[in-house]
């Protein structure tokens, strides 16, 4: 299979420690749909990253690519799959990364422009999003480990992937000063082989 998307993205980061972490073979081409020829254009109608291309040429994109690469072995397996409350729980982790992730880029998407096109109201709103988000996972994960149950699971790699891009795009951000106990955890789930491999550009 092959996954196509940039270094760049955190979603995409997401689905490479996923696919890193169960050890499915692949093959991860760098191909952002801005790029005249993308084949990211060609296989994805929304244009979109990652999307992921089957062997037999299928191709998965937005969500349901981690839930695919979930099921291809057990080893070790990222979204719980006989305890509801835990898969539930493990998807809200997801989605409060997920939306760590969509606040920073559309921040990330306005400080780019110049300073008179610039929508502050815009950028204020979804900093204060960051904060929150970054505060409730701060409560939510306490002194665990692991974001939820004993083992890594999708909830790590969501997070692990929206700290890594808002270290990339605000690196002024102290979130660590501000919430140590994600700070220890970030240290040791960033130490992971999958994480140094999908951070190595």
């Amino acid at each position: 299979m092959k996954l196509l998307g940039s270094n760049t993205s955190p979603y995409v980061r997401k689905v490479r420690l996923a696919l890193l972490e169960k050890n499915i073979p692949h093959d991860y081409v760098v191909d952002p749909p801005t790029e005249p020829g993308s084949l990211v254009l060609q296989v994805n109608p929304l244009g979109r990253i990652p999307a992921l291309i089957l062997d037999d040429g299928f191709c998965i994109f937005d969500s349901p690519v981690i839930e695919y690469v979930d099921t291809l072995n057990d080893a070790p397996i990222l979204i719980p799959r006989d305890d509801p409350a835990a898969k539930l729980r493990v998807k809200r982790w997801e989605a409060l990364a997920d939306g760590i992730m969509d606040s920073a880029v559309v921040m990330r998407n306005e400080v780019v422009r110049p300073v008179e096109r610039q929508q502050t109201s815009t950028i204020a709103m979804h900093d204060t999003a960051v904060s929150k988000a970054l505060q409730y996972a701060s409560d939510l994960l306490g002194q665990k480990r692991w974001c939820e149950g004993d083992a890594l699971t999708l909830a790590d790699l969501a997070l692990v992937s929206a700290l890594l891009y808002l270290d990339l795009r605000f690196a002024e951000r102290d979130w660590r000063g501000a919430h140590p106990n994600l700070k220890s955890w970030f240290e040791h789930t960033s130490a992971r082989r999958s994480v140094i491999t999908a951070t190595t550009i």
